[in-house]
């Protein structure tokens, strides 16, 4: 049954949620770790500033901190910081990166670019197509 779940402050139909647990990691930093110690996988989608258009949705599976954008969006503690930690720690789960770029990394704010807005549905696609390959 599709449950909605909020993006910034729209509201998206995903499938699938009822088995999975959805965080806003928002700007958790450390406090994100025990993810990485106690899930198996995680979909992690954040902001970077890769170069491409702005709203242009990617997908990679980095197995390491260093096959990550070198941008990530700027939270109190970097992602590759976290996931650097998680590798010292021997808690490096099956992770999935969807990015979505940005032209700019700008200051905390709670509403959406509209290149990021407009790239939503994409992400809720990628997250979907996730979730069905690892329920089969």
């Amino acid at each position: 049954m599709p449950t909605s779940n909020v993006f910034g402050n729209e509201k998206h139909q995903t499938t699938h949620c009822a088995l999975y647990r959805v965080i806003d990691g928002g700007t958790g930093g450390f406090h994100l770790l025990s993810y990485f110690e106690n899930y198996e996988t995680i979909i992690l989608i954040d902001a970077t500033m890769d170069g491409k258009p702005a709203g242009e949705v990617s997908s990679i599976e980095p197995k390491f901190a260093s096959d990550f954008p070198k941008t990530l969006s700027a939270h109190d503690i970097g992602l590759k910081d976290l996931l650097e930690s998680a590798q010292l720690l021997n808690s490096f789960p099956k992770i999935y990166l969807i990015t979505i770029s940005v032209y700019q990394i700008q200051n905390m704010v709670m509403e959406l670019s509209d290149e990021v807005s407009g790239a939503i549905p994409k992400v809720i696609e990628e997250v979907n197509r996730i979730v069905e390959k690892l329920s089969k």
